[in-house]
């Protein structure tokens, strides 16, 4: 057995057994997490660590979240098949991979071309076909793009993004990083029914701010 497919096993069997610690035995996400080789996502010099909590640098100064973290997330999102998701902060693309295997279509979108284009290739070696990969400004919602059954955001806003609330279908929920304080970052869950939103406060996350416009050099 080869030295990544050793990572993947042993890596995978270590989170299955720290996520039902934590109450998280959903077959079908972790089905998906462990179709999704966690090390075609991670730079090779981190493919040791793919499968740990701690945050690992990406190119353009983004970093790739804790896999505990991104898989607590994608459990809360309560993931359909045919459901349309938007993600904004595409980052390695992992969390877009998972999704992609759980629902109709993904559109994930993120600033930095670098990261676009990597996240692209590793998302096409992984075999999955429906997500979208865009270099976008996600700091204003994505209008044109119609309405989604969930948003998922990865960059901390100062408030919760009321205008990505008006893509949501009824039923829609949004997951979206809101800053607290100078520091303290919170992910915060939207759920709209007909008209209503429902607001839930979660718990603190490592989300760097968010950065208006794309980038023009990476």
């Amino acid at each position: 057995m080869s030295t990544g497919r050793v990572i993947e096993k042993e890596g995978f069997a270590a989170l299955a057994l720290r996520l039902r610690g934590e109450g998280i035995n959903n077959l079908d996400l972790l089905t998906a997490v462990e179709q999704t080789p966690r090390t075609l996502f991670v730079p090779p010099q981190f493919a040791g660590d793919a499968y740990s909590s701690r945050l690992l640098p990406l190119d353009c100064g983004s970093f790739i979240e804790g896999i505990d973290l991104a898989v607590r997330l994608l459990n809360m999102l309560n993931l359909k098949t045919g459901q349309r998701v938007l993600e904004v902060g595409t980052g390695s693309g992992f969390t877009a991979a998972v999704m992609g295997r759980m629902t109709e279509r993904v559109l994930t979108v993120d600033r930095y071309r670098t990261l676009v284009s990597n996240a692209q290739q590793s998302i096409e070696k992984a075999g999955i076909r429906n997500v979208i990969v865009r270099q976008a400004d996600g700091s204003n919602g994505m209008p044109g793009e119609g309405t989604f059954d969930r948003i998922l955001v990865t960059a901390a806003f100062p408030a919760l993004p009321r205008f990505f609330a008006e893509q949501l279908v009824s039923g829609g929920m949004l997951i979206a990083p809101v800053m607290v304080g100078e520091t303290e970052c919170r992910m915060l869950k939207l759920t709209k029914t007909g008209s209503r939103f429902d607001r839930e406060d979660l718990f603190a996350v490592p989300y760097l701010p968010i950065v208006p416009q794309v980038a023009q050099a990476l």
